[in-house]
């Protein structure tokens, strides 16, 4: 179709955001020096301002413009931005007393400075605020949101005398006249143009604001033109002849570089041109001359023109005049025209008619006239015209946004609350403004309690004061359901007329805003925003009443004229079906929509319906009007063909933006967006009924079957595949508007973190499908969130970054840009196309539940994306909890592999990774995202695998998935089926093994896990397997089920893991030697079962040098000792496992020397063999250590690993020297340690006092006497003394050695022997008892023993020294010890100073003279009788 129909009418687009009204700052001022005015005095009004430079592509106030609206002494003053969210953007200014002017809001823009110049009517005022070019550097501007010029508006100084003025009340404001007008001069000063009072015009001028100056008041007059200057409040002034005549009623101003003209258009019908510079009037034209005029009209005074300028730096100036008359109107347009002599006059360029009666605001711009009216029935018009090219003077409609229904039609079969509500926060039909006032009133409560809710708060609380006012109205305790369905009906239906009422009243426009730059117009309203875009030509068509169809350009609309009047027809046609539904049929089809219906049976029941419900013959119109289109076939289709947004490949990916052209933020902000997507909404909806009436209307056509209907005999089948080319397009915008209404869920910020985990694992989140999800300021609907979070993107790129493309000298259109956007924007959301970037957001920002309506209002019809959709809808049972569904999903998903965009996105193999079976690495990248193992063989890179066969990557993605998520079951039931899909890859089929092992073990399957490991192909990967199953079991304690497995061809695979992490772990925490003890003993391999707990006590014994670790090695050697005593003898031996030993293990760090170089390993090692006698020796040791540490605790840390003669040490310093003899006797020790040990004992005791006799009973408990002594004399040191001496009675030693050493050790220490030992020696061995006396030089008690030792020999007392017979010439020879005493006697010869050692001389030596001679006779006779 023709482009150039496109721009034949437009579409209103409302921007109204569904957050709570913004609160805007407030700032009141009260002008010193004014009486208060009625607030009502002057109408509510409304205008805008655009940046100069808002159309350039880099600027910093690119779509950037400043609204405005007054009511009374208030204006809201709202910064609006298409590209970001302002901050702080909304302002209200309250003068009070001083209602404002209509139109007296002007604001002029200069190099720093955004001025604003208000007028009310009383005062002028002068805001100064920073220019936003000065706040910010465009190229840096990347930020969602930024602030507004506004943010400092609470600086401003408004009593600062220099900036507002107190209008003076000579020559006065005029009070029938509300025309104004405001300008800065070049010099800076601000000029405020105002009617006077007595008719004409007066300019106040402030001086600038960084200048000091007086102001001043300059009246314009006609009659002589003259000027007479006027300061301060001059009481009087010559007036000349002015009347009221000559009243302005509409000003408008023209800045030049040192003057500027100003355009009057007076109550006298005529056009009043002055220069302020020279104040002169130079220009009067009577405008009654260019418009058919009667009498009345030309008497009458012209109160309702209006006056509006263009400027165009090529076209010179225009002026818009709209001359009012009753019932009509009329729009003369003219252009400036100068001559040398400064003389000005008028060239009338053209001149529009129109009917509508009251004008509320017209625009200009050098081409077009926008008006905004309002008519009879109080509804607003708006339409356009270009007035250089439309010769008819037909105007352009405007499609402007209906208020919604008056009435809400409520069926018996459905719930009240439910219909209202549902109604009522549809997305586009009510503000949030609306409904928060109607919920004031309604409620009867004050004017806060409703502010500021939230969407969501807002409806709860809404059906909170509804449900409340019905409670208690109802004064029944029973009623019928009927009547109580009636009365909710009532409620809600009150509550929705009072909505509708503050929806209409704020939906009232008060003035157009267009934006001569970008060609932007915007319809502005009491409480919201509008926005004007060019609508499609087959909306165009469809929307336009009859009258204007039938004076459509039948060629405008394709090159074929016959095809241009077909089409024409056939439009004319729909619209006749759509003007007969009624609400009941139109139902009809929306459910059959809903419910997955076929349209075609529906339109067919319409139809039937249509039929026998037709009482003004519409079928008959239709009819005929059907035998005028020449080829309906071809109209349909070309009509089909201008709806359908399908296309045959994937739309190119986004590209990166560019940050210094600023096209990040581009039509970004939450206004754009709002517009943009209702725009959406719109077309989706329009063409939902276009193909609703084109499907009844194709129904009608197979019913009448006529070949000259169907021009000239086409087939039957042409109709059958228009017909079915038309429902999937009727479906695909029910799906499109279904998605624009469609609000998304609030979602957490620790769910939109699991989320994207979850989508990394499909390597999904850094597409540019998924964004971080912003905040916006109220709920948004998917597709809202889908343009701003993806689309957007894509569409700039496509539109700004393509190689022709000079966007950097591109300024922007507004028409052009929305138009090529939104068309842009529909191929996104076909659900035709191969594209899936919608449903990628909407799992991207977690939109389930509607991800799964659209999927499943998608899936019966559409076959495009068979396979994602099934995807995506398998992601959204897995959040909803129903894994087996998603599984079902992910598994049908699969079978498209290969054939879809999406599936072959998520397939994309890593880098490395070799590509030939897409399904399985479906599996594969399951296993690097998986929960991590606990062994680190299971974690080093490439454990999973990455050549995996290409067909079976969809499997892998999902296994990641559900591995991710949580789902070890569905992992399993996934993999078991991939291995299907590779039988004849033994790589895959182990990374599946694997995967189903690991998942087995998980869930606690142990015989399952055991099985999965048994089939894996890969020996490394069984091992791992293996290696982990241990552990794991050994951790849960399921000890039995790893003991019982067969381990068929995997025994001394097992055995090594076991016997690794024995010697690797902490002997204490972890039960590994224990394991494989039972193992061992399970398999009846006692030996190695002895080997083990052996060895297990051996390192107890060095390791653990506690308590509970003796205990535990002494049961290990118990149990070593029992394996070897069930074997037969020969073979009951083990080898002794190396002390000390480090272990070779997987993994251990090779051991260095001092100057850092790896030590030799010993290549050969002695090998002890330890036969049943050594392991009960040595738990014979292990039992005594155990002793000794339950005796005392403070002897665990050396005690551990102490050899026999060091325990035997610490026994003897513990004094359990019963203890200590029996560990002597098992490894034949000599006793000489336990001897010397208590002779010390019994001198510390004989030494000690009353504390250490206490602590001697502990140790003498721990010792068995032969015979107790508890009589009162008897103390601990007798009792050590008695068990001393029991010791040397029951263990003799050869020479007397355990007596010598007692001996020795007493008198060494210098404590006089006592006389049981003296006794117990001298029968043992005198002699050496003598020698001891010498060493320690006791002299006296040698010739004491000396002395009696010779009276024994010679028979006196000869018992008490063993001696059997004494001296005699028939007994046995005896002996003395001669060289002792021979030394005894030189000791004393040589000590003669000392008188008593020579009496001990004496006496020994007499004693000795004796003995000889004694000796001598004995020996004659032992002679004599040998003769």
């Amino acid at each position: 179709m023709a482009a150039g129909l496109a721009e034949r009418s437009c579409l209103e687009l409302s921007a109204a955001a569904r957050g709570p009204p913004r609160r805007p700052r407030e700032v009141v001022f009260s002008p010193p020096g004014t009486a208060p005015l009625p607030a009502g005095r002057y109408g509510d009004s409304a205008g805008g301002f655009c940046y100069q430079e808002s159309a350039q592509l880099a600027a910093a106030t690119r779509n950037r413009f400043v609204r405005w609206t007054t009511s009374g002494d208030t204006v809201e003053l709202v910064e609006e931005s298409l590209d970001v969210n302002l901050l702080n953007n909304t302002v209200r200014l309250r003068i009070q007393g001083c209602p404002f002017l209509p139109g007296g809001v002007h604001i002029c823009e200069v190099q720093s400075h955004l001025v604003i110049l208000l007028i009310t009517g009383q005062t002028v005022h002068r805001l100064l605020l920073p220019h936003p070019a000065r706040m910010y550097r465009s190229e840096l501007i990347t930020e969602c949101q930024m602030q507004s010029v506004f943010t400092d508006i609470s600086k401003i100084n408004f009593r600062d005398p220099s900036n507002y003025y107190v209008i003076p009340s000579v020559p006065g404001l005029a009070s029938s006249s509300v025309a104004s007008a405001a300008w800065l001069s070049s010099e800076g000063e601000a000029l405020f143009a105002l009617p006077s009072a007595l008719g004409g015009i007066f300019v106040l001028k402030l001086p600038p604001h960084d200048a000091p100056g007086a102001v001043s008041v300059v009246e314009l007059k006609q009659s002589s033109v003259m000027q007479r200057f006027l300061t301060g409040w001059m009481p009087t002034a010559i007036r000349g002849d002015c009347g009221p005549s000559d009243l302005p009623i509409s000003l408008s101003v023209h800045c030049l570089d040192h003057d500027a003209f100003l355009f009057a258009l007076c109550q006298d019908h005529k056009l009043r041109m002055w220069s302020y510079k020279d104040q002169m009037c130079l220009m009067v034209a009577d405008l009654l001359e260019f418009m058919p005029v009667s009498r009345d009209l030309r008497l009458a005074a012209g109160t309702g023109h209006r006056l509006r300028l263009a400027f165009s730096q090529s076209l010179g100036l225009y002026l818009g005049v709209y001359m009012h008359a009753p019932k009509r109107g009329q729009f003369c347009v003219f252009q400036l025209v100068s001559t040398e002599s400064n003389r000005y006059s008028l060239d009338h360029i053209s001149s529009l008619f129109s009917s509508q009666e009251t004008l509320v605001d017209f625009a200009l711009t050098s081409a077009e006239i926008w008006a905004l009216w309002h008519n009879e029935e109080n509804q607003t018009v708006v339409k356009y015209i270009n007035f250089e090219q439309n010769v008819a003077g037909q105007w352009n409609q405007v499609f402007v946004q209906p208020l919604p229904e008056e009435e809400v039609t409520v069926r018996h079969d459905q719930d009240p609350r439910e219909t209202y509500l549902e109604y009522l926060f549809m997305p586009g039909r009510f503000t949030n403004a609306a409904i928060q006032k109607a919920l004031q009133i309604f409620s009867e409560e004050g004017s806060e309690t409703h502010m500021d809710l939230t969407w969501d708060e807002l409806k709860k609380e809404v059906t909170l004061a509804v449900e409340s006012e019905f409670q208690g109205s109802v004064t029944e305790y029973e009623c019928s359901p009927e009547e109580f369905w009636q009365l909710q009906v009532e409620f809600w239906s009150k509550f929705y007329a009072c909505c509708l009422q503050y929806q209409e009243a704020l939906s009232r426009p008060l003035a157009l805003h267009l934006n001569p730059y970008t060609s932007m117009v915007c319809l502005l309203k009491k409480g919201s925003l509008s926005f004007l875009v060019p609508c499609s030509l087959v909306d165009h068509l469809y929307l336009l009443s009859n009258e204007h169809l039938l004076t459509e350009d039948d060629a405008a609309i394709f090159d074929d004229l016959e095809m241009s009047r077909d089409v024409v027809c056939l439009v004319q046609c729909l619209r006749l079906i759509g003007e007969s539904i009624s609400m009941e049929m139109a139902f009809i089809m929306e459910m059959a929509c809903s419910r997955l219906q076929p349209p075609e049976k529906a339109a067919e029941q319409i139809l039937e319906d249509l039929i026998a419900n037709d009482t003004e013959n519409v079928m008959e119109d239709i009819h005929s009007k059907l035998q005028e289109i020449r080829n309906p076939i071809h109209a349909i289709g070309a009509l089909i063909r201008e709806m359908d947004y399908e296309t045959d490949a994937d739309m190119e990916r986004a590209h990166h933006l560019n940050m210094r052209m600023n096209l990040t933020q581009l039509y970004g902000s939450g206004t754009a967006v709002n517009v943009v997507c209702w725009g959406v909404c719109k077309i989706a909806t329009i063409r939902f009924l276009i193909c609703r009436d084109l499907l009844i209307l194709q129904q009608l056509l197979l019913r009448l079957g006529d070949p000259m209907v169907l021009g000239g005999g086409q087939l039957f089948q042409s109709q059958q595949d228009l017909l079915h080319r038309t429902s999937p397009l009727l479906l695909s915008y029910y799906l499109i508007r279904w998605a624009s209404q469609c609000l998304a869920s609030d979602v957490p910020v620790d769910t939109l973190e699991s989320n994207l985990q979850h989508l990394s694992v499909l390597e999904l989140a850094d597409t540019t499908a998924l964004t971080p999800h912003r905040l916006v300021s109220g709920p948004q609907t998917i597709v809202e969130l889908f343009f701003q979070e993806v689309a957007r993107k894509h569409i700039i790129s496509r539109l700004f970054l393509q190689p022709n493309a000079s966007s950097a000298e591109t300024s922007l259109n507004w028409p052009h840009l929305i138009t090529a956007i939104v068309t842009e924007f529909l191929p996104l959301l076909w659900p035709s196309n191969p594209g899936f970037l919608f449903p990628e957001c909407l799992v991207g920002s977690c939109q389930y539940t509607q991800l799964q309506e659209y999927i499943r209002l998608l899936q019966p019809w559409c076959h495009v994306n068979m396979g994602s959709c099934c995807f995506m809808m398998g992601r959204c049972y897995l959040v909803m909890g129903e894994g087996h569904k998603a599984l079902d999903c992910f598994c049908q998903a699969a079978s498209e592999v290969g054939r879809e965009e999406f599936l072959d996105r998520l397939i994309q193999p890593e880098e490395g990774e070799m590509v030939s079976t897409p399904r399985l690495q479906y599996y594969n990248k399951s296993f690097h995202t998986g929960a991590a193992w606990r062994d680190d063989a299971c974690s080093v890179p490439g454990f999973w695998g990455s050549d995996l066969r290409s067909e079976n990557i969809l499997f892998s993605e999902v296994l990641r998935l559900l591995d991710m998520v949580g789902l070890p079951e569905l992992v399993i039931q996934l993999a078991t089926l991939a291995i299907m899909e590779s039988a004849d890859d033994w790589r895959s089929q182990a990374t599946l093994r694997t995967c189903i092992f690991k998942h087995h073990l998980d869930l606690g399957h142990n015989s399952e896990a055991y099985v999965a490991l048994t089939q894996n192909p890969d020996p490394s990967r069984q091992l791992d397997c293996l290696r982990q199953l241990v552990v794991v079991l050994c951790e849960r304690s399921q000890l039995q089920d790893l003991v019982e497995f067969p381990y068929v061809n995997l025994h001394n695979e097992v055995v090594g893991i076991i016997e690794s992490h024995a010697r690797a772990v902490d002997l204490m925490t972890h039960n590994y030697y224990e394991l494989l003890y039972a193992f061992h003993i399970y398999r009846h391999n006692y030996r190695k079962a002895g080997t083990v707990m052996f060895e297990y006590g051996m390192r107890l014994g060095r390791e653990v040098r506690t308590l509970r670790g003796l205990q535990k090695q002494g049961n290990c050697f118990l149990a070593a000792i029992n394996c070897l005593r069930l074997i037969r003898p020969e073979y009951a031996w083990i080898v002794q496992p190396a002390s000390g030993a480090v272990y070779e293990r997987p993994g251990a760090s090779p051991k260095r020397s001092h100057d850092g170089e790896c030590t030799a390993v010993p290549t050969t090692r002695q090998i002890e063999i330890l036969e049943l006698e050594d392991l009960e020796r040595e738990c014979v040791l292990a039992r005594i250590r155990l002793t000794l540490v339950q005796h005392d605790l403070s002897t665990a840390a050396v005690a551990g690993n102490s050899t026999p003669e060091e325990t035997v040490a610490l026994l003897v310093r513990a004094g359990l020297f019963d203890t200590a003899i029996t560990l002597c006797q098992t490894f034949k020790l000599p006793l000489t340690p336990i001897f010397e040990g208590l002779t010390f004992k019994c001198i510390k005791l004989q030494l000690g006092g009353e504390a250490a006799q206490a602590e001697a009973w502990d140790w003498l408990a721990a010792n068995q006497l032969s015979s107790l002594v508890t009589t009162k004399e008897s103390s601990a040191t007798d009792e050590a003394w008695r068990l001393l001496s029991s010791y040397l009675e029951r263990y003799p030693s050869q020479n007397s050695l355990y007596h010598r050493c007692v001996i020795n050790k007493l008198l060494a220490h210098g404590i006089p022997l006592p006389n049981w030992l003296i006794n117990s020696y001298k029968k043992v061995d005198a002699a050496e008892l003598l020698r001891l006396y010498l060493n320690y030089d006791l002299l006296e008690e040698a010739v004491d023993l000396v002395l009696e030792y010779v009276d024994a020999v010679l028979g006196k007392g000869h018992q008490y020294f063993g001696i059997e017979f004494p001296l005699s010439a028939t007994a046995p020879m005896v002996w003395l010890p001669y060289t002792a005493i021979d030394q005894l006697l030189q000791a004393l010869r040589e000590s003669t100073t000392n008188h008593y050692n020579v009496v001990l001389y004496q006496k020994l030596h007499d004693k000795m003279e004796d003995y000889q001679q004694k000796v001598s006779v004995a020996t004659r006779d032992r002679l004599y009788r040998r003769n």
